[in-house]
């Protein structure tokens, strides 16, 4: 695709500029106790930066005695970021890290050459029941990064940096943007942005990440005179800046970053550049090479046995 340097683009007015380049319509996976909304990766779009997996949890209602429990299963290659609006997952991994993730708050976990987690519902929470309801994002990592040692990072949501202005209110989770620097650090260039808008107020998105896209939550948006309702992947054309305008109170997740060079195969839940290191985490994962979860051992997911090769441009499965 080229593209020129162009003008602000104006509220309504479509020949300034097509600010949306691709409409994703994430597809629904059932998984029983809860849907998962699949946006990316798709036919139309594998990446947005290094996002390759975006997946909405939700939002979903549990009763007394009922949660989630996803079993331990391995990752290769690439990072994972949970971020919740309601609710809470705990978080157990191969390094022996025990963590809940809160809404607002972060866990980024480095998967590098192998690493191995569950998530849960607490017996806290299993007792009381609650609502679950947020985001989970797989990243790639280049290629020089691919087989580092793997790692765990949580940031609480205090220590993310927020904005409320004039209508607009967000929280910055990873990269630069309004004025503020996310203090964590990721793998490469990433943005990743909880925004809020009051209606009737608008938001400037400058061009200042090479791929940048919405992810719509609630409400409804505006952009360059089309209007979306929630669960709508929006990617933006690239070097463009637009304005966004909420037609009633709406939120939505921005996020991208400079892309990752290359398309990645994806199987099952592991990611990499390399097809042949997928068929070997294949193998290592069906011999029981990876290591095992602490307080978590007893149990785990195995090797799918009904998936085809791996792929690229389209998705593997996420959960099996």
């Amino acid at each position: 695709m080229s593209w020129s340097p162009c003008p602000d683009p104006k509220l309504g007015s479509r020949a300034d500029v097509d600010a949306v380049d691709i409409l994703i319509v994430p597809r629904a996976v059932d998984l029983g106790e809860m849907t998962v909304r699949r946006a990316l990766p798709s036919t139309k779009r594998q990446m947005v930066g290094p996002f390759i997996f975006f997946d909405q949890m939700g939002p979903a209602e549990f009763l007394t005695d009922q949660g989630i429990d996803v079993r331990p299963h391995p990752h290769i290659n690439l990072a994972t970021l949970t971020y919740l609006f309601e609710g809470e997952i705990l978080h157990r991994d191969s390094l022996g890290t025990e963590q809940a993730i809160q809404p607002g708050a972060v866990n980024w976990m480095r998967a590098g050459r192998g690493i191995v987690h569950s998530e849960r519902t607490s017996a806290t929470r299993r007792r009381d029941g609650q609502r679950l309801f947020g985001i989970q994002t797989w990243m790639a990592l280049p290629e020089d990064q691919e087989e580092d040692d793997p790692a765990f990072l949580h940031h609480g949501a205090e220590a993310l940096p927020n904005v409320d202005v004039d209508g607009v209110t967000a929280r910055l989770i990873a990269g630069r943007a309004f004025g503020e620097t996310s203090p964590l650090v990721t793998a490469s260039e990433t943005l990743y942005a909880d925004v809020g808008l009051a209606a009737g107020r608008t938001m400037p998105i400058d061009p200042d990440y090479e791929e940048r896209a919405l992810y719509t939550i609630s409400g409804e948006i505006e952009i360059g005179g089309d209007r979306f309702g929630p669960a709508q992947l929006l990617v933006l054309r690239p070097g463009d800046p637009i304005t966004v305008r909420a037609t009633n109170n709406a939120r939505f997740m921005l996020f991208g970053g400079a892309p990752m060079g290359g398309p990645r195969y994806i199987w099952w839940n592991f990611v990499s550049s390399r097809r042949e290191r997928i068929e070997a985490a294949k193998e290592e994962w069906a011999r029981g090479r990876f290591d095992t979860v602490p307080g978590d051992e007893a149990d785990f997911i195995p090797l799918p046995q009904s998936i085809g090769k791996p792929k690229r441009a389209t998705g593997g499965v996420f959960y099996p």
